[in-house]
């Protein structure tokens, strides 16, 4: 399973996430995915564009799935 570590920072946000992993062109593109319920953090359906992603957590999008550390 991929990994994404947040280095220094607290959180990212999970449109920032998507572009950051690849998964999606631009921002826009991936705002409209979440809002639309494409996205799952911990096997739930996650709508708020900019939910704050910590360690630990796991994020799935279109077959990808991420697990986020510290």
């Amino acid at each position: 399973m991929a990994t994404f570590s947040l280095g220094k920072h607290p959180h990212v946000d999970l449109c920032d996430l998507l572009k950051l992993e690849g998964w999606v062109e631009s921002g826009a593109m991936a705002k409209s995915l979440i809002a639309e319920g494409h996205v799952t953090v911990n096997g739930a359906v996650e709508l708020r564009k900019r939910c704050k992603i910590v360690a630990g957590q796991v994020v799935e999008f279109d077959g990808n799935q991420v697990t986020v550390t510290a």
